[in-house]
């Protein structure tokens, strides 16, 4: 080990600041910031849509699982505060015996695994929460068995940069940033090919729609769009929720567009084209793609601003950590991770939200079928008990997407644009 474990700051400023740069450029030239060009939404009401008692229903179902969320999300992150700000981290990786990065690996599943347990209660009750209301019917068991294959996913993808820190910090002390920077943005990249085939089949099973009408329908849509795709899959989500949902897998050759098996049953099929259309309107877009480079900049950025808070001696005194190449630094790096995924959430989501009002738009584009759009936000509201107007500052810093009324809103005005 060196005698200078700490990383240069002119480095780290440096890659803070072309991030920064790259990151706005692109978030100016790439995300469609204006949801209706040229117009304005036009206002909804819920009560113009809904019953009183869906409107109630949805209140009631949704104000409640966001307060066990945002419960669960403190208790997190005030557990992960507590390990990585103090010396009680640090504390568990010495106790450890073995290689670096056998401790580092360990005290990385341990940390979560504690996150898991202290949160608990609230996924508990989130999940007795939606029994109660119909939305899941999932065993038991069945759930058990998500939350530990959720824990070691987590713990991969966490493991992974754990070790990618700690490794270049090692042999890198004083350009450890550098390197950490360009294979984060690498594995960001990997990631997004990774994810669709490794992780899904994790959680779901899927065989192909039978040919027929939908099936039919659905790859001339995506041909007619300019998007083609190999395959059409039905994921056996109703053994887990009663909600609807549909995604598109998979890049270039691979792409397939996979459909909840609620949405293929039941479901008029001028609405489930209409989510259909959704999802091929972010591949027309290449949102993925633009989601990848964005997720690069940030992870660059992410990188910068760590090590110049890793420079900091007294932070690592505190947290009871010699250099960050240590397993000792695991903790705090977990920690520092949690609050930043926190503060970053509003500029995600903000982003989010624009490219999904975008969708929206190819959706009507593709279709031009706005009541069929309008009827299916509603069938998705009232299926998933949403909160069609939840608070703003929830919907600012949590929601990834529009609101119902938002997208409702965006149908009227590009109607009414003709």
């Amino acid at each position: 080990m060196t005698t200078e474990p700490y990383p240069s700051r002119g480095l780290c400023w440096w890659l803070v600041g072309v991030s920064a740069v790259v990151l706005v450029v692109l978030g100016v030239v790439f995300v469609p910031w204006s949801w209706v060009p040229g117009g304005d939404l036009v206002p909804v009401r819920g009560s113009e849509v809904f019953t009183a008692e869906q409107l109630a229903r949805g209140e009631a179902y949704s104000s409640a699982q966001r307060h066990l969320s945002w419960a669960g999300l403190a208790v997190s992150l005030v557990l992960s505060l507590v390990l990585g700000l103090t010396r009680l981290g640090s504390a568990l990786a010495r106790r450890l015996r073995g290689p670096w990065w056998w401790r580092a690996g360990l005290v990385t599943f341990l940390v979560l695994l504690a996150g898991v347990l202290v949160t608990l209660p609230f996924d508990l009750a989130i999940r007795d929460n939606a029994l109660d209301y119909g939305l899941s019917r999932q065993s038991f068991g069945g759930w058990l068995r998500d939350q530990a294959v959720s824990l070691l996913v987590a713990w991969v993808f966490a493991a992974v940069l754990v070790l990618l820190v700690l490794g270049t910090a090692r042999r890198s002390p004083r350009r450890w940033p550098l390197w950490t920077a360009l294979a984060g943005a690498v594995l960001t990249v990997l990631g997004s090919w990774v994810y669709p085939v490794v992780v899904e089949p994790l959680f779901n099973q899927f065989t192909s729609l039978p040919d027929g009408e939908l099936r039919t329908r659905i790859i001339e849509l995506g041909r007619e769009e300019g998007v083609p795709v190999s395959d059409v899959v039905v994921a056996d989500a109703s053994r887990r929720t009663t909600t609807l949902n549909a995604w598109i897998s998979g890049l270039g050759s691979t792409r397939r567009v996979v459909l909840y098996d609620n949405l293929v049953n039941g479901v008029p099929q001028r609405e489930t084209l209409s989510v259909v259309a959704h999802e091929l309107g972010h591949a027309r877009h290449h949102d993925v793609l633009i989601g990848t480079v964005l997720g690069s900049a940030g992870a660059v950025l992410g990188v910068g601003l760590l090590g110049l808070v890793l420079g900091r001696r007294g932070l690592l005194d505190r947290a009871g950590v010699v250099d960050p190449g240590r397993p000792e630094a695991v903790a705090l790096l977990l920690a520092l991770a949690a609050v930043a995924s926190l503060l970053a959430s509003p500029v995600e989501n903000t982003i989010s939200r624009a490219l999904e009002a975008r969708a929206d738009r190819s959706a009507l584009e593709a279709t031009g079928d706005y009541p069929g759009f309008e009827a299916m936000q509603v069938r998705l509201a009232v299926r998933s008990l949403r909160d069609v107007d939840p608070p703003s500052w929830s919907q600012f810093w949590f929601g990834s997407h529009p609101t119902t009324l938002q997208r409702l809103s965006l149908a009227r005005a590009l109607r009414e644009q003709g």
